[in-house]
């Protein structure tokens, strides 16, 4: 009875100790991120030095006090004892390291305000659990969470420092949070010349944020530092990251960050290597340019630091450099089923192959290890990408590349413009020098986009797949689809129709409003700009950084509608009728 009361108290002081850490990170990040966005007077830069290492004291202690109280509670009460104790450790780290400079010699303040930023962060994330507390449906919260992060972005975006030259205006900064957060790619700066390295810092972290959800961010820290998940928030995110079963959703989670970060490290490295320090005025700039675009492209996002981007003097010829970024944004478009799917097949392999070799043990065959929905995304994905690279290398080797010396330069780069269009926005070609015959392919690509599951944009190859499919079955003269020895329910393909549909209207009211605000400008570029806008693929005939403020704003929805999903929007704002145990007749419609 006793320790029971012992550890309600303790209990009661953590979370006073918690809500007085995120209040006091909170300030510390605000104050953080307006002393680095504005030029500040010597003497208030010499008293913000002094008031933030105070207050990296005292969140110290606070943390050591809380890490303490975790071994005072019983084991089964408290499960996130390690990671704060972790944290803890970090802080106390650096205080030593300020004393006694045993890791950084020069006392860099950006550990200090990585150490105010993950309190924040992991404090938040503990928070944004309680959201199974209000009736929000996941749907209207997924939508909210991406609102809320164009809102910071373009308050961040809006802070002097961000640009080398004049602030942005309000609609430009919430041009460029949209596109960084709906990770499409299209600027009306240029990001290389006129962003300073803190905005493109914000670009990037914004990129990251929106290509894999600040819902799966705060659901990763909230996990480890909270303790555990809810049912309630079990099922929750069971729906944002459409798992089927309630007790997979934990180990997707922590798959889809591990998996991000895996492959954009690796894709850092990888770019890294391909492309000369020489380039480049430090080591330093050379290693934000590999991370940049490594995060760039796996979220297939279309930003670039480098100015006219890939198509640079610099870059434009780097096969290297180019496959690496094409195998970053197919891995980021597949979508994380399909990854996990063949990461599970080729382990079976191995194993399987290690204990033929080694035990001498026969060959375990389990049917169905890559399910259905990945068969049908990597079939559709893989026919896409082959006809893409023909199409364009047959239409383009005698005109805009021409100029590669080798059939296989040409070959790779037809391979590139023939996947950047299923939304990752970077090219190594000026899409105005493509035939027109080519920009209709590019845009039948952009329309159809990436697979479900993924950081792409687009009706998604699934939505096309059975739309294709549909067209045989009625070919044929079959009531139903049929593939790979399974049927797709009807459900499917009415979701697959209705998403086509609103597609076509989006694209089209968006044609429709640039023609009225931009009627000036080559329609061919309005069209292009408006099928890459709502499929948030970021490839742009260069009209976009002249477009009318109207303009602008019609491309700031077209955005944010692709990225969140038109049926989506339906599906959180229209009142669902309840089910009725009656039928009309049917009846044939005439076609």
């Amino acid at each position: 009875m006793r320790q029971d009361t012992n550890d309600t108290k303790i209990t009661r002081l953590r979370k006073r100790i918690d809500w007085l850490l995120l209040y006091l990170s909170l300030g510390c990040a605000i104050a953080i991120l307006a002393h680095t966005g504005y030029q500040e007077h010597f003497y208030l830069d010499n008293w913000f030095n002094q008031g933030i290492i105070v207050l990296f004291y005292c969140i110290t202690c606070v943390l050591c006090i809380r890490a303490v109280s975790n071994f005072l509670v019983r084991k089964s009460l408290l499960k996130s004892r390690y990671p704060e104790l972790a944290l803890a450790l970090y802080f106390i780290l650096i205080i030593l390291d300020r004393q006694f400079h045993l890791l950084f010699p020069y006392n860099d303040p950006a550990w200090v305000y990585l150490g105010f930023f993950a309190v924040f962060i992991v404090e938040l994330s503990k928070n944004v659990l309680f959201f199974d507390r209000f009736y929000f449906s996941p749907t209207l919260l997924f939508i909210i969470s991406f609102l809320f992060m164009i809102f910071i972005g373009t308050v961040l975006l809006l802070l002097p420092n961000v640009m080398v030259g004049p602030p942005l205006n309000f609609v430009d900064a919430l041009f460029m949070a949209t596109s960084a957060v709906c990770i499409t790619g299209l600027t009306v700066v240029d990001v290389s010349a006129d962003f300073t390295s803190f905005g493109q810092t914000i670009l990037i972290v914004l990129v990251q944020l929106g290509g894999l959800g600040i819902m799966t961010f705060t659901g990763f820290f909230g996990y480890f530092f909270s303790g555990g998940f809810s049912y309630k928030n079990q099922l929750m995110y069971t729906e944002l990251l459409g798992e089927k079963k309630l007790n997979s959703v934990i180990g997707t989670l922590l798959k889809i960050i591990f998996v991000t970060l895996l492959f954009e490290a690796i894709g850092a490295i990888l770019i890294f290597q391909s492309t000369s320090d020489k380039l480049f005025p430090s080591v330093h700039d050379h290693f934000f340019f590999a991370v940049f675009h490594a995060i760039s492209a796996f979220c297939n996002a279309g930003f670039s630091t480098v100015r006219d981007g890939l198509y640079h003097p610099s870059l434009r010829f780097n096969s290297s450099l180019h496959m690496v970024l094409a195998l970053l944004f197919i891995l980021g478009g597949l979508g994380f089923t399909i990854v996990f799917n063949t990461f599970t097949f080729i382990k079976r392999w191995i194993k399987n192959f290690y204990f033929k070799l080694v035990h001498h043990r026969p060959f375990k065959y389990r049917p169905w290890v890559i399910n259905f929905n990945a068969r049908l995304i990597g079939y559709t994905s893989l026919f896409l990408l082959v006809l893409g690279t023909l199409a364009i290398f047959i239409l383009e080797s005698g005109h805009s590349l021409s100029h590669y010396d080798t059939t296989w330069a040409k070959l790779i780069d037809a391979f590139f413009i023939g996947a950047t269009p299923r939304s990752a926005g970077l090219s190594p070609i000026d899409p105005n020098t493509l035939r027109l015959s080519s920009i209709f392919i590019l845009l039948w690509l952009m329309w159809i986009g990436a697979s479900p599951g993924s950081t792409g944009g687009g009706i998604k190859t699934t939505t096309f797949a059975v739309a294709t499919l549909n067209l045989f079955s009625l070919a044929k003269g079959k009531d139903h689809i049929e593939i790979f020895r399974r049927g797709i329910s009807r459900d499917s393909v009415r979701r697959a129709f209705a998403v086509i549909a609103l597609s076509i209207i989006g694209i089209g009211l968006c044609i429709f409003g640039l023609t009225l605000t931009d009627g000036d400008k080559n329609p061919i570029a309005l069209v292009f700009e408006s099928f890459s806008a709502y499929n948030t693929v970021g490839l742009s005939m260069g009209i976009t950084s002249t477009l009318t403020r109207g303009g602008r704003i019609i491309l700031i929805l077209a955005m944010f509608i692709g990225r969140v999903g038109a049926l989506t929007l339906l599906l959180a704002f229209i009142k669902k009728r309840p089910l009725q145990n009656y039928r009309y007749p049917e009846e044939n419609i005439l076609f």
